[in-house]
């Protein structure tokens, strides 16, 4: 890997990335055995070097943090895949019960509701998240949650009542 020289000859990302991503990813694909988890290792180990490209555009050996950081997304890659794989082994399909069928006229009404009001009521009551999880999930205060699904109730129950009353629209 040929790494840029240091000082006022300096070479620029695009230059470097032109010259070494094709090394980085070949060595990725040949050390991972898959070349498409090698190419994409790659890029996104040249990905972050832009983004701290003052730091490792300075550093004595760039490509040697290049293929240092392709090599742990590599790690992760694997280690997220043996995750997944465990996951499934405990949770087979037959052992989830299929969904429900949603109330039409319900979902009409949350169709209905704000982006903000919607997302709530989705967390609340379809993934049962609690309200400090939808807090964070929505980067929100816990508050704000709960005046946001008080809202929406008090909406949705206004406009369910004809629904309710069996004047379904």
């Amino acid at each position: 890997m040929t790494d840029p020289p240091s000082g006022a000859a300096r070479v620029d990302f695009e230059t470097w990335y032109r010259a070494e991503f094709p090394r980085v990813s070949g060595a990725m694909a040949l050390a991972t055995g898959n070349p498409g988890l090698g190419e994409e290792a790659a890029a996104e180990s040249f990905a972050l070097a832009l983004l701290h490209w003052s730091r490792v555009g300075a550093m004595d050996s760039p490509g040697g943090w290049v293929y240092a950081t392709a090599l742990n997304q590599v790690r992760r890659s694997w280690r997220r895949q043996q995750l997944e794989a465990r996951y499934l082994q405990r949770c087979r399909p037959e052992d989830v019960p299929a969904p429900r069928e949603p109330d039409t006229a319900l979902w009409r009404a949350v169709a209905g509701l704000s982006a903000r009001a919607r997302t709530a009521v989705s967390l609340r009551y379809v993934a049962d998240l609690s309200e400090a999880e939808i807090a964070a999930a929505m980067n929100i205060t816990r508050g704000t949650v709960a005046t946001t699904l008080s809202r929406a109730r008090k909406q949705l129950a206004e406009q369910l009542r004809p629904a309710l009353n069996g004047d379904l629209r």
